[in-house]
């Protein structure tokens, strides 16, 4: 299952290349991994109809009880047909509905196929986390592929309106999931339906809560505005995703997890109704628009009504009923929408009001689109009757509000044979006083997708008894009934059979009035939800900008104190509420008065920050303190953090001096005393209660200190640093968050300075006409020699020709000459070394970088190009992938991150061993290595060729396709 579920995503990396080389056609090759799943599922079809199950699990979190699990049933067998069979028609349409050169189909291509993977998670899923992974990649993909045409707004309002929606429903029922997960005391979805928590308000809760995200899923009121909307995605998109795929997700999860609560008070209440308002709802707005497609999705909304009805009915007779129609609605929904963009391809057009006569210009697709149609009405002999029949029992046998809904489901079936009729009329009838709508020749490889399944919908209506044995499977987990109803098409003259011609005669009549009804639809009309939506939004930014101009007036320092005030009353709060001080074990002055010697320095370089006006004094004052810490850590023998905390603070002085350059030498803030003497007393009280935060939780410890454990633990393994092992062995997964974390940091930083594109800081000497930044002043420096009489005799520099003779120091490019290589020999010892002895490779690549920087200072942005040629991107993006790769293959010995160790010899050298947390390290040193190269690149070497053009230093950059200077 697993193999399968992984094939879409990897085919799906590799869309890009197979459209480029095999255009359209490609769509053929990526219908191969949903065909084989639907192989797949045909061949588990006996066993899951015999109530066996297929499962299928590896452990993910063990100590949270999460695991990737998944498990094929008789409910997860249906939807797997649905969510690949159908997948693969839709592919093998796109061959024929896209042309060569229509606009981004290779991204297009690999969305929708890793759609159809993360929906083949979602619906194998058997564990709630699991499920919740595969469900938000649903609506990831599915944003992608409704906003496809990004070049439109509407397309963008419309995914970024999707995904708003389903994604806060997401959000609910992830707490959801959690609460349930912790009151069943597992997260296995197979075992909480069959042992389900006692019903409590917790459970309660979570249970309103699931059902928000399924109901936002599914589209059901108050949620449906987003559906009709997303049909400005192409027409296979609303064919898959919003008729046979995403939005049966939440009809899925409502009758997955029905046997287990629909018993919850709040559960029946809040389907039944919504479901049937949404129904009604749904079909009454379809009565009155003109594109064929809208009234294909208000369609869609009302069914899907409908489901949520069956499904979360909560009795056997209904859940058989929910899921027979959930086939019912995949084929004859899916075909529509197919057809649908079969006349927009053919006529140019979706408005019923301008097409014409296209019954007879194109027959089969007339006749194809009647069979969907006639399934969609519930008429017999198709699968859409047999369905509605059984929906229609079920209820009229149930309780009260059973019978009441049936009440709303009759006349929504009204509606529906409306709209049906309505969608027919429009599409192929010829109506009078327009001329017949000139159409393009139809394929018959276009045609066949739809053709299959509105066939398969004719077949399965006589034939709906060979399902009956797999839906039963998956309905026999409710209380079994005193008359078990079975899947037929006929069942006699009865009630029911009454119901349904009720509902055909009262479609036809509507139809028959549909100018009377779509006046009085239109105006008795409620201001549409997208309306409301968009005035929602409108306000929450006017109100926004409102509290932000209130908020952000533009003072750094007034949000620090802000900041502080805040965190000084929550934590006063805390403290005088909880008194945590009483039998607290005393703190120590210091444990050395060196210590407090240090502390005094730094406290006092820290105060002294509070009255200079110079930014440049503030940086240097700033900086002593970080220094002043890192010597306490000395002190107390702590030599790893004391070197990573140096190299720190002298890359951070170094990017504050570069940033300096662009800003005024004093702070443009105007302070008046008594702000200054409010902020005093705040910034002190502030560090008062962190100082005294720390002290109380150091002192609460009641467990044994795990330092002794860890030391143990890495003698074991015959290594001394405990600091390092601890970061890339013990606490890895920290470390890889944290570099992924730096490494986003730097690249959004970076971006900011680099408004355009990176490659338009040019490195090529060529450009430059007049003095570099380094040799550029505000004035002339008279008295001193000019030009090559105080040049040196050699160039210590690879790009000192850049450099102005009297602003060069011969001294300084000696000393960087010299120093640069053996401090990069340096960084790489600290990184190897880290086992043993102080170093690691974070700040080995912090020592790299500063060997970087040194260059940099002495030689510019020139310098800098030379002494590394390399793009920074190159080294995060590959330290980065270094880290994952190892951490990958720990799976070989069964978890994420394993660490072994490879022990040889050499002729030379000797025994030698090579552990996996070195090149874990390598990759955590690589990416501080880029990290540190691009910060410098943008706020050095970046800014220097800003201050070069401001100074018409450079050449006019040239437009890279006419030749003509760039604007």
């Amino acid at each position: 299952m697993i193999a399968l579920v992984l094939c879409h995503f990897a085919l799906a990396a590799c869309a890009a290349p197979l459209v480029r080389r095999s255009g359209r056609y490609a769509f053929v090759v990526l219908a191969l991994p949903p065909a084989a799943t639907t192989v797949w599922a045909v061949t588990e079809w006996n066993g899951t109809e015999a109530g066996r199950a297929l499962t299928w699990s590896w452990e993910w979190i063990g100590t949270y009880d999460v695991s990737v699990a998944l498990r094929l049933d008789a409910l997860s067998e249906l939807m797997v047909l649905l969510a690949a069979g159908v997948g693969m028609l839709v592919l093998l349409y796109c061959a024929s509905y896209f042309t060569d050169r229509s606009p981004q189909l290779a991204p297009f291509a690999g969305n929708l196929l890793a759609f159809a993977g993360a929906m083949l998670g979602l619906v194998l899923a058997d564990d709630l986390i699991s499920l919740y992974v595969f469900w938000e990649l649903t609506t990831v993909f599915s944003y992608l592929l409704i906003g496809h045409g990004s070049q439109q707004k509407k397309n963008r309002r419309s995914a970024l309106q999707a995904l708003t929606v389903t994604t806060l429903g997401g959000l609910a029922m992830l707490v959801g999931f959690l609460i349930l997960g912790e009151a069943a005391g597992t997260y296995r979805i197979s075992a909480i339906v069959a042992d389900p928590p006692e019903t409590t308000l917790a459970v309660s809760v979570g249970v309103v809560l699931v059902l928000c995200g399924a109901l936002s899923k599914s589209a059901i009121w108050p949620f449906s505005l987003w559906l009709p909307n997303a049909m400005a995605a192409p027409t296979p998109v609303s064919a898959y995703l919003h008729a046979a795929a995403m939005v049966k997700a939440g009809v899925y999860l409502v009758a997955r997890l029905a046997p287990a609560f629909a018993d919850v008070p709040a559960w029946r209440p809040a389907v039944l109704v919504l479901g049937g308002a949404t129904m009604l709802l749904g079909g009454w707005r379809a009565l009155r628009l003109n594109d064929l497609k809208l009234v294909l999705a208000y369609g869609t909304v009302s069914q899907l009504g409908f489901l949520i009805v069956l499904a979360g009915a909560g009795n056997r007779n209904a859940a058989l009923a929910a899921v027979a129609m959930i086939l019912a609605h995949a084929l004859f929904k899916a075909a529509l929408f197919l057809l649908t963009g079969i006349v927009d391809h053919a006529a140019g057009t979706r408005d019923l009001r301008r097409l014409s006569g296209l019954g007879r210009t194109m027959p089969y697709v007339c006749a194809v689109t009647v069979l969907a149609a006639a399934s969609m009405a519930a008429l017999p002999p198709f699968l859409g009757f047999a369905a509605k029949e059984a929906a229609f029992d079920a209820l009229l046998h149930g309780d009260t509000a059973d019978r009441w809904v049936l009440a709303v489901t009759v006349v929504g079936s009204v509606l529906t044979v409306a709209y049906t009729l309505r969608f027919l009329w429009g599409a192929f009838a010829r109506k009078p006083g327009l001329a017949d709508t000139p159409v393009r020749r139809v394929g018959a490889a276009l045609l066949a997708p739809p053709a299959v399944m509105a066939v398969a919908g004719l077949v399965l209506g006589p034939g709906v008894g060979w399902t009956d044995r797999l839906f039963a499977a998956y309905a026999d987990a409710f209380p079994a009934p005193a008359h078990p109803y079975h899947l037929a098409l006929w069942h006699g003259f009865n009630v029911v059979l009454l119901l349904s011609a009720l509902t055909w005669a009262g479609g036809a009549v509507l139809f028959a009035g549909r100018t009377a009804v779509v006046r009085v639809s239109r105006r008795v009309a409620w201001p549409t939800a997208d309306s409301v939506f968009g005035h929602l939004l409108l306000g929450l930014e006017r109100l926004a900008l409102q509290v932000t101009g209130f908020v952000q007036r533009g003072s750094l320092s007034g949000y620090l104190a802000i900041t502080l005030t805040v965190l000084l009353a929550g934590q006063l709060a805390v403290l005088i509420t909880d008194r945590p001080w009483e039998g607290a074990v005393a703190p120590r002055v210091w444990d050395a008065p060196l210590q407090g010697a240090v502390a005094l320095l730094t406290c006092a370089a820290a105060l002294s920050c509070l009255t200079v006006s110079r930014r440049m004094k503030a940086v240097v004052l700033a900086g002593l303190t970080g220094y002043g810490a890192a010597l306490l850590f000395v002190v107390q023998g702590a030599p790893d953090l004391a070197l990573t905390q140096f190299c720190v603070e002298t890359v951070s002085m170094i990017v504050f001096v570069l940033v300096l350059r662009r800003l005024p030498v004093r702070f443009e803030e105007s302070i008046g005393t008594w702000r200054r003497a409010l902020r005093i007393p705040v910034a002190l009280a502030a560090a008062a209660t962190v100082g005294v935060a720390v002290w109380v939780a150091g002192a609460a410890r009641v467990a044994e200190p795990a330092g002794a454990a860890m030391v143990e633990e890495v003698a074991h393994h015959g290594l001394k640093d405990v600091v390092a092992t601890i970061l890339v062995d013990l606490r890895a997964w920290d470390t890889m968050g944290e570099s992924a974390v730096l490494a986003a940091a730097a690249i959004g930083v970076t971006s900011l300075i680099y408004l355009h594109r990176r490659g338009e800081a040019s490195m090529n000497r060529e450009e430059l006409q007049g003095e570099t930044a380094w040799a550029l002043s505000g004035r002339r420096l008279t008295g001193l020699p000019q030009g090559d009489d105080t040049a040196p005799e050699r160039s210590w520099l690879a790009a000192g020709s850049t450099l102005a003779p009297e602003h060069r120091s011969i001294v300084f490019e000696v000393v960087a000459r010299l120093l640069f290589h053996p401090i990069l020999v340096l960084s790489l010892y600290l990184l190897f070394c880290a086992e043993n002895m102080p170093g690691g490779g974070f700040v080995a690549g912090l020592v790299a970088g500063l060997a970087l920087i040194t260059r940099y200072l002495a030689g510019g942005r020139f310098e800098l190009a030379e002494a590394a040629p390399l793009q920074p991107g190159l080294f995060t993006g590959l330290g980065l992938f270094v880290s994952t790769a190892v951490a990958l293959g720990g799976l070989a010995e069964g978890t994420v991150l394993h660490a072994w160790t490879y022990h040889g010899h050499l002729p030379v050298f000797g025994d030698y061993h090579l552990s996996t947390s070195v090149l874990f390290d390598f990759g955590v040193y690589l990416l501080v290595l880029g990290v540190v190269l691009d910060i410098v690149r943008a706020l050095g070497a970046k800014i220097d060729r800003q201050i070069e053009r401001a100074a018409g230093a450079l050449a006019p950059a040239t437009d890279s396709g006419t030749g003509e200077p760039r604007r």
